[in-house]
């Protein structure tokens, strides 16, 4: 096989193409969650939970509920329940193999992102489950997340792809995704429904799911 002569294979060699991180940014790495950051993860709807299995093949699953989904334990531990999905459980699976988790925060209509890394494990803790009663129905496990670095993003991601500006928001007729979602299906010989019946079983999918997510009356 032809080696690439272009591939970075070193520490070394990656450093000398970027300048030193300010010292400033190397101070905003943090080993504990405080106040402020105990702060933006009360008022956060949606995060992205990354995970990786033993062979180190990665995975990143979007989490939403309201605000505050995501429970500040203590300042070394947070509290991220596993609501209804596709029952395919990778994250939690990968985190039986390696134990390990990061999660990027995010606060809508907000540039800056919080993330956050450390050892994971998967609970039935009934004192951390009974947590989340009340605002959602109490969920059959959790990932903990044992804090090990914390760092605020900057909005630069954000506002160079305008993610809040509707201005940069492009209007399709129909989702794209349920577009592709639906062509692989039908490719795989799994379905024939038209795209209108395949968007409108999935909204009725997602209905029972969350509605299976609302607290009991």
């Amino acid at each position: 096989m032809t080696q690439d002569p272009h591939r970075i294979t070193s520490t070394a060699q990656l450093m000398a193409l970027y300048p030193a991180p300010a010292a400033r940014t190397r101070t905003k790495i943090r080993d504990r969650l405080d106040p402020g950051t105990a702060a933006l993860l009360s008022a956060s709807t949606f995060v992205l939970l990354a995970t990786a299995d033993g062979d180190g093949r990665c995975d990143v699953s979007p989490r939403g509920g309201p605000a505050g989904f995501v429970k500040v334990l203590d300042d070394n531990r947070v509290a991220v329940p596993d609501l209804n999905g596709n029952h395919l459980l990778d994250s939690l699976q990968n985190l039986l193999a390696n134990p390990h988790a990061a999660l990027l925060v995010v606060i809508p209509g907000q540039d800056e992102t919080l993330r956050l890394e450390g050892s994971a494990s998967v609970t039935t803790a009934p004192d951390v489950l009974d947590l989340f009663v009340g605002e959602l129905r109490r969920p059959t496990t959790a990932v903990v997340i044992e804090v090990l670095s914390v760092y605020t993003h900057c909005a630069k991601a954000f506002r160079r792809g305008g993610m809040w500006d509707p201005v940069s928001w492009v209007a399709f007729e129909r989702s794209p995704f349920l577009a592709a979602r639906h062509g692989q299906l039908r490719h795989d010989g799994l379905t024939d429904e038209s795209l209108d019946e395949y968007a409108a079983t999935n909204e009725g999918k997602i209905g029972v799911d969350l509605a299976a997510d609302a607290p009991i009356a």
